[in-house]
């Protein structure tokens, strides 16, 4: 996320105009960063941290609450990431015009971008996220880079391959918990879930660094997974974008976006809520995905439509913006409300009260994300995590 979308972090002169196809980015951005937390949130709330929130635990839970948390769980999970991770693939394109369009070649310097990437999805991963998405984003980052500068017909063929690998593993997966369904948690994992728990709810800040290091495989276990996945994603961003998504000549594939992603989203609902073991897989993996993919067409033909953007439209093209910043900080607020070496709220509350807990740290962090972007891009144009990879990228020879 050093510049996951167009050139729009910094190289818009402050109180300039930005064009609509940019205005339209930064508000799916914007959408898809506070979105992610809309998942994120609740492996923040949940006492045992992500092994928790993975096992799904939820003892004491009051059963309304509990409906509404799978609800609300099955609204958000996978689509917005896919939405990030689509992004991205449509900002390395756009990087990629801007490179030809200035005489450099592609993607010449962008290794370094990709490691100042790693770089900071290294940190944030180890000081606050065992969920980080930047790490898997830098490694894939860079893999597309060099795909972009393919033909057309190759990068095709690249993205079908993609694709069929990852359904190819999200059946083997899905067809595994058909078979073998989970069963109850056994004492030795109600053990490893209550050292988990230990460890979020009283440990220290460098207790926390310690616990991601010991569970490094597991944590990563994820981006590894869907590496086919955030391939296609990368490629079809790029591809999109070609095929005039942000333009006049886009209105049909919009249109189709937008069916493919609503009839997508009632599959998503139907598997998630109806078959809880294998449900919440099959749609993080491979429903939600289509269904960004008509948030995407969405949010673009919205702004495309309306005139003046409105305060709830600015304030999302703000976080857009300064997406990587806001990612980092959104986190970092729920980590210092949630974890003992904060407030510790998630183990003060319980399971009982888990869900209006999660639904108010929810509040509170968007609203200090919001004003932070507001306030900071009324007064510099660009967040300031991104003005640090911008200059440290300068510094080591890439434009």
């Amino acid at each position: 996320m050093t510049e996951p979308g167009p050139p729009a972090a910094g190289t818009v002169p402050r109180g300039s105009a930005r064009s609509g196809r940019y205005a339209a980015l930064d508000v799916a951005r914007g959408l898809a960063i506070l979105g992610t937390l809309a998942t994120n949130v609740w492996i923040f709330t949940a006492s045992a941290g992500l092994a928790g929130y993975v096992v799904g635990t939820a003892d004491g839970t009051p059963p309304g609450w509990r409906a509404l948390e799978l609800v609300c769980q099955q609204l958000a999970t996978g689509k917005f990431l896919g939405l990030l991770t689509v992004l991205f693939g449509v900002g390395l394109e756009l990087q990629r015009r801007t490179a030809l369009r200035a005489g450099r070649p592609w993607p010449g310097r962008y290794p370094v971008r990709a490691g100042l990437l790693l770089l900071d999805g290294t940190l944030h991963f180890l000081l606050l996220a065992e969920f980080d998405v930047l790490m898997g984003y830098a490694v894939v980052g860079l893999v597309v880079a060099y795909l972009l500068a393919t033909s057309e017909r190759a990068q095709r063929t690249w993205f079908t391959v993609a694709l069929a690998v990852h359904a190819l593993l999200l059946a083997a997966v899905g067809l595994a918990l058909a078979l073998v369904p989970p069963g109850d948690v056994s004492p030795e994992e109600e053990a490893d879930l209550a050292a988990e728990a230990a460890v979020y709810a009283d440990g220290s800040f460098l207790d926390l660094v310690a616990h991601r290091l010991d569970n490094l495989v597991l944590f990563r276990a994820e981006p590894v997974f869907i590496t086919a996945l955030t391939v296609a994603a990368f490629l079809l961003g790029a591809r999109l974008l070609r095929a005039g998504l942000l333009e006049d000549r886009g209105a049909g594939l919009r249109r189709r976006l937008l069916v493919a992603g609503a009839v997508a989203l009632v599959v998503d609902l139907a598997l998630g809520l109806g078959w809880p073991a294998a449900g919440v897989v099959l749609t993080r993996y491979g429903t939600a995905p289509v269904v960004a993919l008509g948030l995407l067409a969405l949010v673009v033909e919205v702004v495309r439509r309306r005139g003046a953007p409105g305060w709830a439209r600015r304030r999302l093209a703000e976080v857009g913006r300064t997406a990587l910043s806001c990612y980092v900080l959104q986190n970092l607020v729920a980590s210092v409300l949630c974890y003992g070496w904060g407030l510790g709220l998630a183990a003060r509350v319980g399971e009982p009260g888990r869900v209006p807990l999660t639904v108010g740290v929810y509040g509170v962090v968007v609203a200090v994300v919001l004003l932070a972007a507001h306030l900071w891009v009324r007064r510099w144009g660009r967040g300031p995590l991104e003005a640090v990879t911008q200059r440290a990228a300068r510094a080591l020879g890439a434009r």
